[in-house]
């Protein structure tokens, strides 16, 4: 019995949680500040009782999320990123993943 061990290059952080009220539009940061030159910025969302879903990818700049219910935005040195939801309800609540990769 082998196990795989994936060694994490990329460090990332997030905060522990954040709240809003239905309707009032929140940003969710990421820090990413060993982010490679090929990366890409790849957010996450995972409901309970579920697997994570992808809810959009960048390489750099802005980029609208596919339902518009939001965008991704990168900084200019791609050390951050903010995940802007517009109108969240309750069926938004989630556990919210950025991750770095190809």
């Amino acid at each position: 019995f082998s196990m795989a061990v994936a060694v994490v290059r990329a460090q990332v952080q997030q905060e522990p949680s954040l709240e809003t009220t239905e309707g009032t539009g929140i940003n969710i940061s990421c820090s990413h500040p060993k982010i490679q030159t090929n990366d890409y910025i790849h957010w996450y969302r995972q409901l309970t009782g579920r697997g994570p879903e992808l809810l959009v990818s960048a390489h750099k700049g802005f980029k609208e999320l596919p339902d518009g219910s939001g965008h991704l935005s990168v900084s200019a040195d791609r050390r951050w990123s903010w995940l802007w939801l517009r109108r969240p309800g309750r069926g938004d609540a989630a556990v919210y993943y950025c991750a770095l990769g190809p």
